[in-house]
């Protein structure tokens, strides 16, 4: 028996070696046909439920349906709400936390607000009364003739038991002068000592070196104003045959003689008379004398300047 040629054998060999393709299985098509088909179905019947659900009426076998699956379901929604009511009650917590935390940050600010406005307020409201009785001053029948009155802020006020002298917000641009009197609302505070040009200082009558001529307006007894002991004022050279009484009110003197003009104008309210004591050895009186003017706490003071020039 002659053997096979070798091209036979080529041939058996490729025949034997080739495979055929892969044909898909007829279950797995059939389970993604299954798959689709039922999505399809399922979305079709929500449109369908919902189409229904909204054209039928409050009542029907569809809404008792609806009503049984609402049922059956109420406890799974019951236990949702439950599980989720911590964590929104810790949100609820956490969000009034901050909220509050703003509102309080917010009011504080607010209340500093209001707490420096109503100092602001306070601190204008004590110096009105002041500002008030000077203006009664420059009104009323007390205020010297032929002056006008330079009104003026109180810059600094004495610094110590020993300093009488304060700096007010006025000067020679406004007319003053040296030796200008110097008011209060309630009466005579001193004289212009030093001056320039938007600013002075006042020298006041607790200085030992200030002299002012008054009078007594009840009695008609004249005297000197000088600084007594402990920044007292008292009426000197005051003889003891004269009659002065406890509560008498003193005035600047002023004088008659138009050539040699006082420093201050007649009839400026000074103090009243708080004691007057004797001795046998003395020849005055020992008249102690209460300022009118509140010479340690001054807000605004006037400066008197005459309206008519001197010759």
């Amino acid at each position: 028996m002659a053997p096979p040629s070798r091209s036979a054998r080529a041939a058996v060999l490729a025949s034997s070696v080739q495979r055929s393709k892969p044909v898909p299985r007829p279950s797995q098509a059939r389970r993604a046909f299954i798959r689709r088909a039922v999505v399809v179905v399922l979305v079709l019947a929500a449109l369908t439920l919902l189409t229904v659900s909204f054209r039928s009426p409050t009542a029907g076998a569809l809404h008792d349906v609806q009503g049984v699956g609402s049922t059956a379901l109420r406890p799974f929604q019951v236990a949702a709400t439950r599980v989720a009511e911590p964590f929104r009650d810790g949100y609820n917590y956490l969000h009034s936390l901050s909220s509050a935390k703003s509102e309080n940050a917010r009011l504080k600010k607010q209340n500093a607000a209001l707490r420096q406005a109503a100092i602001i307020a306070s601190a204008r409201a004590a110096k009105y009364p002041q500002v008030l009785r000077l203006l009664h001053f420059e009104q009323g029948p007390t205020f010297p003739k032929d002056y006008r009155a330079v009104n003026a802020a109180v810059l600094s006020s004495p610094a110590g038991p020993f300093t009488h002298t304060l700096e007010i917000a006025a000067g020679s641009s406004s007319g003053l002068r040296i030796n200008s009197p110097v008011v209060s609302g309630a009466g005579l505070v001193g004289r212009v000592s030093n001056v320039f040009p938007d600013t002075a200082i006042v020298t006041l009558l607790s200085d030992s070196n200030s002299f002012v001529a008054a009078r007594d307006l009840q009695t008609g007894v004249q005297g000197g104003i000088r600084a007594g002991p402990s920044g007292t004022l008292a009426l000197y050279e005051v003889k003891k045959q004269l009659v002065v009484k406890k509560g008498d009110e003193i005035v600047t003197d002023g004088t008659r003689n138009a050539r040699y003009p006082d420093i201050y104008p007649y009839g400026i309210p000074v103090g009243r008379v708080s004691s007057v004591g004797a001795s046998d050895t003395a020849t005055f009186l020992q008249v102690q004398v209460q300022p009118f003017a509140n010479l340690g706490s001054l807000d605004a003071v006037a400066a008197l300047v005459p309206t008519k020039p001197r010759r």
